[in-house]
């Protein structure tokens, strides 16, 4: 089931994470995949918003974690190309693994089981490219490669994991899961500088917001 944002964009409540749909301007677009036990829930979502599995042109990934990567096996053998951040598209093609020696890394190594590379092809993305009407903003902190998109024309912004709805507020990324708390600080603070201004924040965890989303963003880095 997927909940209605805006006449474009749909929610996917996973339960504790989330995902999106967004219809751009014809060019069916999921952003970020869950975990692999939520495939009948991206698929049936995709039905619930009046679309077949075979409509989907792309994924867009915020980044790199079993929570966001680990539904990509339900799309194998769809028409689509994946789409992800540059530094992190190594570890969705499972060309590398993440580094033992960061506190992140170690997490996402136990969660590795739980993720499989796709079969579909996985275009990396810098920092100010575009994929339809969504540009890229690098957003690095929470993984090294994490990526945020904004679409000026749909009015929304999908953060990822930057920043997280909590008690009716966004906050930064939770420490204890970032690679570099002071990286995702500055990430935000740039998003705010750079990014035109939105109504949808749609983040990973937390329940996103329909209106006013650049001003919420813009109220975490004034509590930073």
């Amino acid at each position: 089931m997927v909940t209605p944002l805006s006449d474009d964009v749909w929610w996917y409540d996973l339960t504790g994470t989330n995902a999106y749909l967004v219809d751009d301007d014809g060019a069916l677009t999921l952003v970020d995949a869950g975990m692999r036990f939520h495939a009948s829930e991206l698929i049936g979502g995709l039905r619930d918003a009046g679309f077949e599995l075979r409509d989907l042109d792309r994924i867009l990934l915020t980044h790199y974690d079993m929570d966001h990567v680990g539904g990509l096996p339900a799309f194998d053998g769809v028409e689509l190309t994946i789409y992800v951040g540059a530094t992190d598209a190594p570890y969705v093609t499972g060309e590398v693994k993440a580094p033992l020696s960061k506190r992140k890394g170690l997490i996402q190594r136990l969660g590795r089981p739980l993720v499989s590379p796709p079969d579909n092809p996985v275009e990396p993305l810098d920092d100010g490219d575009t994929v339809g009407s969504f540009t890229v903003y690098d957003t690095p902190g929470h993984t090294p490669g994490h990526v945020s998109y904004v679409s000026e024309p749909r009015s929304a912004a999908f953060l990822g994991d930057v920043v997280v709805e909590r008690g009716g507020r966004l906050h930064p990324s939770v420490w204890v899961l970032n690679y570099d708390t002071g990286a995702v600080e500055r990430s935000i603070r740039s998003l705010v500088e750079r990014a035109p201004a939105f109504g949808v924040a749609a983040m990973g965890h937390g329940v996103p917001f329909k209106r006013k989303g650049s001003e919420r963003l813009a109220d975490v880095v004034e509590r930073l």
